[in-house]
């Protein structure tokens, strides 16, 4: 069993059974200001295991074990035995980094609360992008309509910045943004010819769509 699926298996229980007990969901949670004054220094790492419901756990986990599974592999090819402590580094690692934007505007806040695996899914999702930059991606809501995946990756992280600086979604943007600038940084800072490549299949590509 991949060590992606035994996180999707371990996510998905840890969600279910908070659904089920508003307390445990409630101690699990991303809270700055517990974080700085009551020292639950866990809700790190413990607030990308519980979602808020059903759809928002589907989405994350959809995207996560279509993605994960190969960045796994590729991770495991690039670096043998270290593939899985890098894997484990970029996944969870990606729930600490997109929260310290949180962290730092809402430790003063004791009402602010976030959940969900968006920032280590954004995290392996970007990581996938830069191991297979001109990768033929498509939208749930534009079937049929093939996008490169670097550029897909550059729309998001435009979409999530501005919906960030806007405010006002009850969602997390600035959550997804960093965690998908993470797992670039994560594995460039590993291995910088994994960029190099990256750029020079872009370049490729582009150079082909005016050949």
């Amino acid at each position: 069993m991949s060590l992606t699926v035994i996180l999707l298996i371990i996510t998905v229980v840890v969600s279910l059974i908070a659904e089920s007990n508003a307390d445990l969901k409630f101690k699990l949670l991303f809270n700055a200001h517990s974080i700085k004054y009551d020292k639950e220094w866990y809700r790190w790492i413990t607030h990308g295991f519980v979602h808020g419901g059903v759809i928002h756990l589907l989405i994350n986990m959809w995207v996560f074990y279509n993605f994960g599974e190969i960045v796994e592999k590729e991770l495991a090819i690039s670096f043998g035995g270290l593939g899985t402590g890098i894997y484990i580094l970029l996944y969870v690692g990606g729930f600490i980094v997109s929260s310290l934007s949180s962290y730092f505007k809402h430790q003063e806040n004791p009402s602010y609360n976030s959940l969900g695996a968006s920032g280590g899914v954004a995290s392996v999702l970007f990581s996938f992008i830069l191991f297979y930059p001109t990768h033929s991606l498509m939208l749930l809501f534009l079937p049929g309509v093939p996008i490169p995946a670097f550029v897909l990756g550059l729309l998001y992280l435009w979409y999530e910045n501005y919906m960030s600086k806007r405010g006002g979604t009850g969602i997390a943007h600035d959550a997804h943004f960093w965690g998908s600038v993470y797992g670039i940084v994560l594995i460039t800072v590993i291995d910088y010819k994994v960029l190099v490549e990256c750029m020079g299949q872009i370049r490729v590509f582009i150079s082909s769509l005016f050949a």
